[in-house]
């Protein structure tokens, strides 16, 4: 049990300063709202400000309670993953590494809308004329971890002997 909550506050506690750090070094050196080629019609660097959840969505929407409710929502989901984690078998590896990811970016997250009401998102792709929305380290431990998820959900249903339990 020990080295299981070891690894969650290590892995985590990495994790959340390279996204902090990440930040800082890209609000201290690229202005708001400019970019900074770093491979020609693939990647820059972009200082922008997202009020929203992931990839910008709802930041159009104008309440002054708005980051509040995110910070709430994620305090909220930040305790559901500790919950989870707890209750994760040790011998499930690749779920507790999805939750500690899924766990490192909220709390990065978390941080950037306690400090400054929305998320300093940076990493700026382009491939085939497409744009994706510019996000963060914390953005993509989420990612990662909630695909690490699901890749356990369907190999372990694909798994021979294992049944579907339904409701």
């Amino acid at each position: 049990m020990r080295n299981k909550y070891l690894s969650l506050f290590l892995v985590s506690g990495v994790l959340i300063v390279m996204d902090q750090y990440t930040k800082l070094m890209v609000s201290l050196h690229i202005p708001l709202n400019y970019s900074v080629k770093v491979v020609e019609d693939f990647f820059n660097l972009t200082h922008i400000r997202n009020s929203g959840v992931a990839f910008g969505l709802f930041a159009s929407q104008q309440s002054e309670y708005k980051a509040l409710m995110f910070i709430a929502i994620s305090s909220v989901a930040i305790m559901a993953i500790l919950v989870l984690f707890h209750q994760t078998p040790k011998e499930k590896k690749m779920v507790q590494t999805g939750l500690i990811l899924i766990f490192s970016g909220a709390i990065g997250n978390l941080i950037d809308r306690s400090l400054h009401g929305e998320v300093i998102d940076f990493a700026d792709f382009f491939v085939n004329g497409y744009h994706f929305p510019a996000f963060n380290i914390a953005d993509s431990c989420i990612t990662i971890g909630v695909v690490l998820m699901v890749i356990d959900l369907f190999r372990e249903g694909s798994r021979p002997g294992s049944s579907s339990k339904t409701l």
